[in-house]
Formats: C-alpha cells, structure tokens, sequence
C-alpha cells in the first residue's frame, strides 16, 4: 500500500490523516495531525485467540520529549515511567475504543499512540482517540468505528470551539472532551466553572454533530486503503448451554440479589452460581467450563437489569432515584490541617489536608504547556476496601483517573494564591468502597477543604448516575453501586455547587447512548448532588474562620524589586541567617512579594526584619545600633539588617578623642541620630548622648593635624610639588 494522506478543516482548524509511510509492520499505523502537533497511532492484533474471559486490549500514550524540544528533567534523562498527563490520555484513548468491539472477540491488541511533535498550542490527546479508530480500522479488526473526540470550550461570546488550543481553553469556562461514534456518544469527560446543565447538554449535542463531521472525513480517508478484514473466530458459548443456565437458576438468582449488604449479597450469588455448576457432570465442566463460567456473569446480569426495567426496583431495595444514607464528619483527625471523612451507604473516604509554602508546588516534567501545580488531590484504592487481598505498589492508572477527576471537581473553587498563598495537597484514603468512591472522594475532600479554613468559593458535591437499557426501555439510576456499575450500561459522575456543574466524567458501555438520555441524567443528577450538600452543610455549613493551629501561617509582603538582593544577600546569606534566626520559611518571587511561612511567631520576626532590610534610612532619624566595626576615624554602627552609618570620631564626645576605643568597642550599642545621606547611599551619624573625654584621652595634636570628612577621608590641604 502506498502512502495516502487526508488533509482537511473543520471549524477553523486543519487537520492530517495520513497512512502508508511509517511503522509498516504493525497492523495499521496513522499519523494524525493538528497544526504542527503530530501524534502516530498504532494498532497491533494477535494471530491467535486467548483463552481468557474478557478482552484484552492495552493502550499505551507515549511522550517524548523531543516533540517539544525540551530534554527529561532528573538524573537519567531519558524518558521512564509514562506522566500522570499520560496515563489519563492513555485512559481517554481506551474508554470509548474499547466498548465499540465485537462482543466474544479475545485476540490480544495494542494501542501505542506516541507523540512525534508538540507545538505546544494544540492539544494531542482528542486527536490521537481519531488516530486509534482509523489504525484500528485499517488494521481489519472487529472494530465498529469510525469513532472520533473533540474538546469543546467556548469564548467569552459564547461561540462553541472544536479542538480549542492551550490559550483558548485557558480563557473557557468549559473543557469538555467528548468521544463516540456519528451516532452516539460513548465517552465523555469535562471540567468547568459551574456551568448550567442547560449549557452543558448545548455543549454535548454541539459535540455529536462534530463527531459525525470528523467521522465522515476519517471514512473518507478509510475508503481509499485496501483493507483486509482479520479471520477471527468470536469466542461464543452454544445457544443451549444458556439455555439450560438460565432454566436452572434464574428464580434463585433473582432472590439472591435481593440483599442490601454488598458482601452478603456476593455470598449468596456465588451460592447460587455454585448450584447451577453442581448440575453440569465433570465433563461437561471440562469442555464448556470457561462458557459456563460467562454464561453465569450473564444470568446475574440479565436478571439484575430485568429487577430494574420490569420492577423499578433495584438490588438493594431501593428506588432508581434514592439515595443511600449518608454521614459527614468533619474534622476527623486531631492534628491534620484539615480532614472530611464521608460514608455513603458501603462506601466510605477518608479526605486529608496539608498545607505547604507556595515553593512546594509540583513541577510537571511533560510536554505539555504546563509548567506546575499548586492544588494536588491524590486518591487511594487500597485492596481492603472491598474486603480484598493485593499488592501495594503505589497508585494504578484508576487510581490516577479518580484523583484527576475529584481534582478537577474542585479546582474551580480553590481560592487564587493571591488569596491564599498555599499549596494544597489532599489524599483521599478509600476505606469502603461500593460504588463511585471518587464522588466520595470530592464530598470527603470538600469537608477537609472548609475543616482546613480554606475559604472555597462554594461547596462541591458529586454524585454517579448509572442506566440500564434495552432497547426503547430505559432505566437512569441515582447513585449507583458498584453492582450497577458493573453490570449496568453507563457510569455517568457529575460533582459540581449548587450553582453548576465543575466535572464530568462517563463511560458508556450502551451502543445508542443519545443527548436525551444524559439530559435525564443531569437533571437527576441535580437533584441528587443538592441532596447530598444539603448534608454536608449539616456537618460544617461554611470554612472554620481560622487555620488548623498545626497549619503554617503564610504572611505576604511586597518590597521594590531593587531591594530584593537586599533581602537575598551575596550568595543567599542574608535570608538563609533569617531562616535560622526565625525558623520561618521564605520565598521571594521575581515581582517583588515575599512569602514568610510560619507555626510560631518566628514569621512576624522574619517580616520584621525583612521590613527593616528594605525600608529606606531617612536624615534625622533616631537608631540605637550596634558598633560592628572600628577605624581610626570612627565606628560603624549597624542601624538595619546589612545597612550600617558612619559615626565619625569628632562626633563621639564632648571634646576631641584620641582613639575611637576609648569610648566604643564592637558590640556596645549607642544611640545615634542621621545626619546625612550622601549621592552614594552613605550615612553619617552623630551621637544623640554624647560621651565624656575620659581622663588622658584627650589628644589636641593627633586629632587637629587631620581634617576628615564624615567618612574618613582626610580633608587636609595637599602641597603641590
């Protein structure tokens, strides 16, 4: 095959398809294009089929550092273990590619999309979902695409915009990715600044009619590759072994999932599905017992579903709107910053705050145009807390995915640092988990927020909604469990303030998911996110009025940018001998403000001190300084932190001296008053108390042969020769 390419544009922006010329081998390889951001995508089937009951697909975003001509930050400087900006793109490239597969099919496949260049004004991650769908394609899998993102942001005019770049979703009030076929919507994932759900569903439909466009165009470029469809036999179990499952246990199915209590629940159903085993005879087990197996997920799927659809009742008994009891503390550990812990019905989040000076903000060492963070919200699904037993090896890329989005939930209503110089970190601790502990997750981590004395712009909550569909019937849920999730169609999150919506997240395993449906869902959701802050506010109704006493106190000043070595001192003396001094915490920035962070009085010290190393010494002040050095014409005397003055030998008594010692050593203290300050920022001082001449000091020679001025130099008339 030669190489095609596609070059086109789509609402103001241009674009590439191209195929044919790199990465030959793989199975199908695309070079997509946006501006000069260029991303290659590809996807690599196995031969053979695996003998595993799920799919095996894996998705890979590689950055390379070169794409943006910067080299890798660290010891190695060379590119390791993927970004959390990488791992969450990686996350947005599977989430809607994976559900559009043919159901059964088991071959392993890989999907690398790795970024060749980064123009650092448009994005690659929306454009590299296009890049996997048209490789897939053309690599002949079972695959139903085309499927395509977008990002949607809109202007302060409220014009929609496709595939924004970095300066205009930074001036958006939305940030809205959206992914699916020309049809449906199959995934979605938004931040915002409380938007309406009025204005986001107009954002939401805007983003289907895009999908459709950039559908037909990769259509377009697909009809012009040869492609050959891959031979692969769908693993599908035979029609009357379903059948006969379904006729041995579809009552006591029904009766075991009627349970509350997640675990009691999971007991029963293992009881039931060890029933319907027991009726199978071991050779049948043997050749069928991967299907049966399936077949018995699909009898507790059918019937759960059928509960909601034909009933309107669901596992736990309670109503598709209710919601499970909650509880909210606030406060709960005695010597955090801050802390929230949050129990909805089996799931619980512990959230903890810490504050930290502005200097300990995260620094990102990706290609993105990002240089940092101030706000940190870190989450952990730890093995117990589905009464499990795993492996502890840091954060998985779920773990990654659910800390964004309740970073991205609360983000909007994190105070400027203007505001509130800090740095805010919160880790969010799963204890229980049984259903959408990442909404659990911003509602714990809302309480830490105002138990810190954070003062938030508003309160956020979240909740996830779930959907059971088949065909025109349909089901939206309120706050699912994990049940639901599972086997249900849709796990749609929405956190936001009583004034709007902050985030979004959803996956869509429904293949028709349409625009009216997700209106319901919001609408619901609404509802439901008032409900659950109306409980909140009953534990803390606003930000405590002041910090934890365990907190640094920040306190900001601004001196003139001219003073700032003043403060800094050669090498960093000065303000590393305040630190030691006070025990405070000092940042200085560029423009002039300084930071002193502090648990004690320590920081009112190291602003005072840095008050006195940058205010200007004004003729005819009073000081009482120390003597910090002598000369034979007088001593200086420190009246500020690195600012000394003159205080000349004929100034010091009330009659002529014969040496400065006789009346002054380095340390004593004397009161002195300015007397002048010269062009070159030189003071010389008088004494405000003068000394008495002490008896045979008196020199009426020594001192008279010289006239110096106020700084030592002899001012003596010189005999020309």
């Amino acid at each position: 095959m030669g190489k095609v390419t596609e070059q086109f544009e789509l609402y103001g922006k241009h674009y590439t398809l191209e195929t044919g010329e790199l990465a030959k081998q793989a199975g199908g390889a695309v070079v997509v294009r946006q501006g000069d951001s260029v991303v290659l995508v590809t996807a690599v089937a196995s031969k053979e089929s695996k003998d595993l009951d799920f799919f095996p697909l894996t998705v890979d975003f590689e950055e390379r550092m070169y794409a943006a001509g910067k080299l890798p930050g660290g010891f190695i400087k060379r590119e390791a273990r993927p970004s959390e900006k990488a791992i969450l793109t990686a996350r947005m490239i599977d989430r809607p590619i994976r559900a559009a597969f043919a159901d059964g099919f088991r071959n392993e496949v890989q999907i690398i999309a790795t970024v060749l260049s980064a123009d650092q004004e448009h994005q690659v991650d929306v454009i590299s979902i296009m890049g996997a769908s048209a490789a897939l394609m053309i690599a002949g899998v079972p695959f139903e695409g085309p499927l395509a993102g977008v990002r949607i942001a809109r202007t302060a005019d409220g014009e929609w915009l496709v595939n924004p770049t970095f300066e205009e979703t930074e001036d958006s009030d939305i940030d809205l990715v959206v992914a699916g076929s020309k049809d449906a919507i199959f995934m979605v994932e938004a931040g915002a600044k409380m938007v309406s759900e009025e204005d986001m569903l107009a954002a939401l439909e805007f983003a289907q009619t895009a999908i459709a466009e950039f559908c037909a165009v990769q259509q377009r470029f697909l009809s012009r590759i040869d492609i050959t469809p891959m031979e692969v036999a769908l693993d599908e179990p035979p029609v009357d072994l379903w059948e006969r499952v379904r006729a041995l246990g579809a009552d006591k199915m029904r009766q075991a999932l009627h349970n509350p209590d997640k675990h009691a629940r999971m007991d029963a159903v293992a009881a039931v599905k060890e029933e319907i085993k027991a009726a199978f005879s071991e050779e049948e087990l043997a050749a069928h017992g991967k299907h049966i197996k399936a077949l018995l997920k699909r009898l507790e799927k059918e019937t759960m579903r059928a509960m909601v659809l034909d009933e309107g009742e669901r596992a736990d008994g309670r109503g598709l709107t209710e919601i499970r009891p909650i509880s909210c503390v606030a406060g709960y550990l005695p010597r955090s910053h801050g802390s929230g812990l949050f129990t909805r019905g089996q799931t619980q989040v512990l959230s903890v705050l810490t504050l930290g000076m502005l200097s300990e903000w995260q620094r990102i060492d990706t290609i993105d145009v990002m240089e940092g963070k101030r706000y940190l919200h870190h989450y952990n699904f730890p093995p117990f807390c589905t009464g499990e037993i795993g492996f502890m090896r840091g954060p998985k890329r779920r773990d990654i995915g659910h800390g964004a989005l309740a970073e991205r939930a609360l983000l909007p209503v994190i105070p400027p640092e203007e505001e509130f110089p800090y740095t805010i970190r919160i880790v969010s601790e799963v204890l229980e988990s049984n259903g959408s502990s990442s909404m659990a997750s911003v509602c714990g981590s809302t309480l830490a927020l105002m138990d810190a004395g954070v003062p938030i712009k508003a309160p956020v909550s979240g909740v996830a909604m779930g959907l059971i569909k088949e065909g025109d019937r349909v089901a939206v849920l309120t706050d699912i469990q994990g049940l639901e999730d599972f086997l249900g169609d849709m796990d749609f999150k929405v956190a936001g303030t009583a004034d709007g919506i902050t985030a979004l997240q959803m996956d869509n395993k429904a293949k028709g998911l349409s625009v009216d449906i997700l209106r319901q869902a919001l609408m619901q959701a609404k509802e439901a996110r008032a409900f659950i802050l109306g409980k909140m506010l009953e534990a803390i109704p606003e930000p405590r009025p002041d910090l934890s006493p365990y907190a640094p106190r920040v306190i900001t000043i601004k001196i003139p940018t001219d003073k700032i070595r003043d403060v800094i001192g050669p090498g960093g003396k000065m303000i590393r001998s305040i630190i030691e001094a006070t025990g405070a915490e000092i940042d200085v920035n560029d423009d002039g403000t300084v930071y002193v962070a502090s648990r004690d009085a320590g920081g009112l010290e190291a602003v005072e001190r840095i008050k006195q190393l940058t205010r200007d010494v004004e003729v005819g002040e009073r000081f009482t300084g120390r003597v910090v050095a002598i000369q034979p014409f007088g001593a200086f005397v420190e009246l500020l932190p690195g600012r000394d003055g003159l205080l000349h030998i004929s100034r010091m008594a009330k009659g002529r001296l014969a040496k400065v010692e006789d009346v002054l050593n380095v340390g004593d203290e004397v009161e002195v008053v300015v007397l002048e300050i010269d062009d070159r920022g030189k003071v010389s001082l008088d004494a405000v108390n003068k000394f008495d001449v002490p008896e045979g000091s008196a020199s009426p020679s020594a001192p008279s042969a010289r006239r110096d001025d106020a700084h030592g130099h002899d001012r003596r008339p010189r005999r020309r020769r």
